[in-house]
């Protein structure tokens, strides 16, 4: 893959267990880039006392969007490792892209192989002290829940090879 002469801001989106960590981490380590991940700042706010809900989710979009902006600002592309499945998630990576004037691309990974990504989601092992991990239910409730996109992404299936999803994202990014 060449490398990338300007910031860019991608936003990885996904329901949990689908592949899109997996991904980021492959994409980070071929563009050197950081990656900004919700969970463990999520995580940590639940830890220091505040109360899991939908408000400290959010505020957990915004604290990685203030890291995430410093990260562009020092040149840095900048892959944010979300579920990303509401639009008021993914309208706080647009905001920052546009306020750091940098290009925004958007990945969303799919599993469409049921006994993959449920036997990925119980299989995981992170190391999130607060933050539980989602049941199989929870998935279902979630992927019910998954608002239509109004900008443009690429969708990738990581049923297949990992390599194939890897080399539809540089195409991607490059375009």
């Amino acid at each position: 893959m060449r490398c990338q002469t300007e910031a860019v801001l991608l936003m990885m989106s996904g329901l949990p267990g689908s592949g899109k960590s997996h991904l980021a981490q492959a994409l980070a380590i071929e563009l050197r880039a950081v990656i900004v991940s919700v969970d463990p700042i999520e995580d940590a706010m639940i830890q220091s006392g505040l109360p899991m809900s939908f408000e400290t989710g959010v505020a957990a979009y915004q604290v990685g969007a203030v890291v995430a902006a410093a990260q562009l600002h020092n040149g840095f592309t900048v892959i944010a490792d979300a579920a990303n499945y509401l639009e008021v998630g993914r309208d706080i990576w647009r905001a920052v892209a546009a306020e750091s004037r940098v290009a925004l691309k958007a990945i969303e990974v799919i599993c469409s192989d049921t006994v993959l990504h449920k036997t990925r989601l119980e299989g995981r092992r992170r190391s999130l002290r607060a933050y539980p991990e989602p049941s199989w239910h929870d998935i279902l409730r979630r992927a019910s829940e998954v608002e239509a996109w109004t900008t443009p992404r690429l969708v990738l299936d990581s049923a297949g090879e990992t390599s194939a999803m890897l080399e539809e994202a540089r195409r991607y990014l490059n375009a």
